[in-house]
C-alpha cells in the first residue's frame, strides 16, 4: 500500500480482460437504452397522473450529505514497508487516501495511494479477519510454516481496522487508541454506505434506468435474485457484475499457480484480484464515458417524442397488459400461492421490525434535540450560545456518533431476514440495511429542516420568554406529528420496495419455462405501438409486479391495521426529494442550499452555511427579545 507494485497481469491477460469488457458493454447497452426509454415514460406518466393523497408532510431535503472528511495517522499492518504509519484521509467522495507525511497532505500534495470505499466491509476483530483470510484458500488452510517472519498479523493487534473486499486487495490498519479506532470505524462505515448507495438514492431517470438495466442484463445471463452488486457508481457496478462472472474461471486458472502457502497465498490472491478489478474498472469507465454523449442525446429525444404521445402509449400498454394478465394468471397464481404466500407474512413482519426500530430511534433523537434547543432558549438566551445550539441541532443528521444508535437498529434483523430471504435467491442484505440507514438519515434531515423553518416563522421580536417557549412547544408537536406521518409512509414504501426485491426475481425465474414462451405472440401488438419505451418483456414484468404488490399490500393491511396502504407503484418506491409551497426566509435558504448536499455539500451553501445563517439570524433578533418583559439576562 505504500506504493502500488507493477501489475501481476501480463499483456495477454490484460488484452483478454479488455475483450471481456467490450462484450459486456455490447450486451449491456441495448438493455440500458431500452430502460432509459421506459424510465422517461414512467417519469412523465407520474408527473401527469393523479398525485398520491397521503404525501410527505415534512420539508424535503434533496439529497443525503457528502461523506464527512476524517484524517489521522494509522499503522499499516501489511504492505511495503510493513508497520508503516501513513497519514490517512477519508475524502468527501468516499475515497480513502494516504500520505507519507502530514506536510504532504497539508500542502496539497498527491497521495501515495487511494481507494474508493465502494464494496468494502469493515472488521475490527483480528480473529474474525484471519478466519475470513483463511477461507480464501481453503486447500492450504492452516499451512503457515513457510510464511515470512513478519507475516500478516501473527502478532496480536490492539485496535485493528480491516477493510475487506471480495475483488480488491485488503487494507489492514491499526489505530493508536480505542477512541481513535472508534472514530475511524464510524467514519469508514459512513463512507462505505454513502459511497455504495449513490445510485439507489438518486431519483434521476438515468439512475433508475441503469439499475433496471443491470437487473435485466443479469436475468438474460440466467442470474435471478438480488444481491449487493448494484452498490457503487455505474462503472463500479458494471465492474462488480463482470468480476462475478469471471471469478470462477479466474480462480480455477490462477489459484493453483500462486506462490506461497497459507495466508501469504491468500494475500497474493487478493493482489491478483485487485489488478483484475483495476483493469475491468478502467475499461467499464471508458465504455460509459464513450456512451455519455449518446445517452444525453437519447434522453432529450425521448422526452420530446414520448410526452406528446403519453396518453396513447399508456392506453395501448394497458390493453396488452390485460391480455397478458389473462394468459399467465393460472401459472402465476399457482406460483404465488405455493411459494410466496407461506413466507410473505414473516418477511413483511421482519422488514417492518427492521425499519420501525430504526425510525423509532430517530424519533427519540429528534425529540431530544428539539427539547434541548427549547431548554437552552429558556435558560440562557444569549446569541452566542443559541447559535451554538442551533448549529448542533442542524448537525444532528450528519453526526456519526449520534446517528449510530439509529443505524444499529437497522442491523438487528440482518441474520433473521437473511435466512427468510435466502431461499428466494435474495442475497442483498447489505443493500437492504444501507437502505434503512439512508432512510433514517433522510427523515431526520427532513424533520430538522422543518423544525427550523417553523421556528423561523413563529419566533418574532414581539414575544416574551414564555410566549416564545410556548411557540416552540407547539412547533415541536407539529414536527413530531409530521414525522410520524412520514414515518408510516416511509415504512410502507420500504416494505413494498424490498418485498419486491426479494420476491420478484424469484417469481420471474419460476415462470421462465412456462410463461416466457407466451410472449412472442404479443410482439406484433407492442411493435405496432412504435415506441422503444414499451417492450413485451417490460409489460410482462409489470403485470407480475402488480400481482405481487397486491399480495404485499394485503399483508401490510393485516400487519399495520386497516389504514389505507394502497398507493401507486411509483409513488411508493420513488420518494420525492423536495416539496413545493413552503415559505419563509429560512426555507428559501434551505432550499437554495440543498442543491449542494450531494458529494459537494460543504461550503457556504451547504448544511454548514445554513446553520451559521440561522445562528446569525437568531443572534440578531435575540437582543430585541432580551428587552422584552419576561426574558432573563444572559
Amino acid at each position: 500500500m505504500g506504493g502500488r507494485p507493477s501489475s501481476p497481469l501480463d499483456k495477454q491477460q490484460q488484452q483478454h480482460l479488455r475483450g471481456q469488457v467490450d462484450i459486456l458493454m455490447r450486451n449491456f447497452l441495448p438493455c440500458y437504452r431500452g430502460q432509459l426509454a421506459a424510465s422517461i415514460l414512467r417519469q412523465i406518466s407520474r408527473e401527469l397522473g393523479p398525485q398520491e393523497p397521503a404525501g410527505s408532510q415534512l420539508l424535503r431535503s434533496k439529497k443525503l450529505p457528502r461523506v464527512r472528511e476524517h484524517r489521522g495517522p494509522l499503522t499499516q499492518l501489511r504492505g511495503h514497508p510493513p508497520r508503516w504509519q501513513p497519514i490517512c484521509v477519508l475524502r468527501g467522495d468516499g475515497r480513502l487516501e494516504w500520505f507519507s507525511h502530514k506536510e504532504e497532505y497539508e500542502n496539497g500534495g498527491h497521495p501515495l495511494g487511494s481507494t474508493a470505499l465502494t464494496g468494502y466491509t469493515l472488521l475490527t476483530s483480528q480473529r474474525e479477519y484471519l478466519r475470513l483470510l483463511d477461507a480464501l484458500c481453503p486447500d492450504s488452510l492452516g499451512d503457515h510454516t513457510q510464511e515470512e517472519p513478519d507475516s500478516l498479523l501473527e502478532v496480536p493487534v490492539s485496535f485493528p481496522l480491516f477493510l475487506q473486499h471480495p475483488f480488491r486487495q485488503h487494507l489492514c490498519f491499526s489505530a493508536a487508541t480505542r477512541e481513535a479506532q472508534h472514530a475511524w470505524r464510524l467514519a469508514l462505515q459512513g463512507g462505505i454506505r454513502l459511497r455504495g448507495t449513490v445510485l439507489q438514492r438518486s431519483q434521476a431517470p438515468a439512475a433508475r434506468a441503469f439499475l433496471d438495466a443491470v437487473r435485466l442484463y443479469r436475468q438474460h445471463q440466467g442470474h435471478f435474485g438480488d444481491d449487493d452488486v448494484t452498490l457503487g457508481s455505474d462503472a463500479e457496478v458494471l465492474t462488480a457484475v463482470l468480476m462475478r462472472e469471471q471469478l470462477p474461471a479466474l480462480r480455477a486458472q490462477t489459484l493453483p499457480g500462486l506462490r506461497g502457502s497459507g495466508r501469504a497465498r491468500a494475500w497474493a490472491w487478493t493482489e491478483l484480484l485487485d489488478a483484475v478489478h483495476a483493469a475491468v474498472l478502467a475499461g467499464a469507465s471508458a465504455g460509459l464515458r464513450a456512451f455519455q454523449p449518446e445517452k444525453d442525446e437519447l434522453l432529450a429525444s425521448l422526452e420530446k417524442t414520448i410526452r406528446p404521445d403519453v396518453d396513447h402509449l399508456l392506453r395501448q400498454r394497458a390493453r396488452v397488459a390485460g391480455r397478458l394478465r389473462t394468459d399467465i394468471r393460472g401459472p402465476l397464481e399457482s406460483c404465488l400461492r405455493r411459494e410466496v404466500d407461506p413466507q410473505l407474512p414473516r418477511v413483511v413482519q421482519t422488514l417492518l421490525r427492521t425499519v420501525e426500530a430504526s425510525l423509532q430511534a430517530v424519533r427519540t433523537l429528534l425529540a431530544q434535540g428539539m427539547d434541548r434547543l427549547s431548554r437552552r432558549l429558556r435558560q440562557s438566551p444569549s446569541g452566542t450560545r443559541l447559535r451554538r445550539e442551533v448549529y448542533s441541532f442542524g448537525e444532528m443528521p450528519w453526526d456519526l456518533a449520534l446517528m449510530q444508535t439509529c443505524y444499529r437498529e437497522a442491523e438487528w434483523s440482518h441474520g433473521r431476514l437473511g435466512q427468510l430471504a435466502a431461499p428466494f435467491g435474495f442475497l442483498g442484505m447489505q443493500s437492504l440495511v444501507f437502505g434503512a440507514q439512508d432512510l433514517a438519515q433522510q427523515l431526520i434531515a427532513d424533520a430538522v429542516a422543518t423544525f427550523l423553518q417553523l421556528a423561523d416563522q413563529c419566533l418574532t421580536m414581539a414575544l416574551n420568554c414564555d410566549q416564545a417557549a410556548q411557540r416552540l412547544e407547539r412547533v415541536r408537536g407539529r414536527v413530531l406529528k409530521k414525522f410520524e406521518s412520514d414515518s408510516r409512509l416511509a415504512q410502507r414504501r420500504f416494505i413494498r420496495g424490498w418485498g419486491l426485491c426479494i420476491f420478484l426475481p424469484f417469481v420471474l425465474s419460476q415462470l421462465e419455462p412456462s410463461c416466457k414462451k407466451e410472449l412472442p405472440e404479443f410482439e406484433g401488438d407492442v411493435l405496432a405501438m412504435g415506441s422503444q419505451a414499451l417492450t413485451t418483456e417490460g409489460i410482462y414484468e409489470d403485470v407480475i409486479r402488480g400481482c405481487l404488490l397486491q399480495r404485499i399490500d394485503r399483508e401490510l393491511k393485516k400487519t399495520l391495521g386497516a389504514n389505507d396502504v394502497s398507493c401507486t407503484l411509483d409513488g411508493c418506491l420513488e420518494v420525492p426529494w423536495e416539496q413545493e409551497g413552503a415559505g419563509g426566509e429560512l426555507h428559501r435558504l434551505l432550499k437554495h442550499a440543498s442543491d449542494g448536499w450531494g458529494w459537494g455539500g460543504g461550503g457556504p451553501h451547504g448544511v454548514y452555511g445554513i446553520v451559521v445563517h440561522v445562528g446569525s439570524w437568531m443572534e440578531q433578533n435575540i437582543p430585541h427579545l432580551l428587552n422584552q418583559p419576561g426574558w432573563p439576562s444572559s
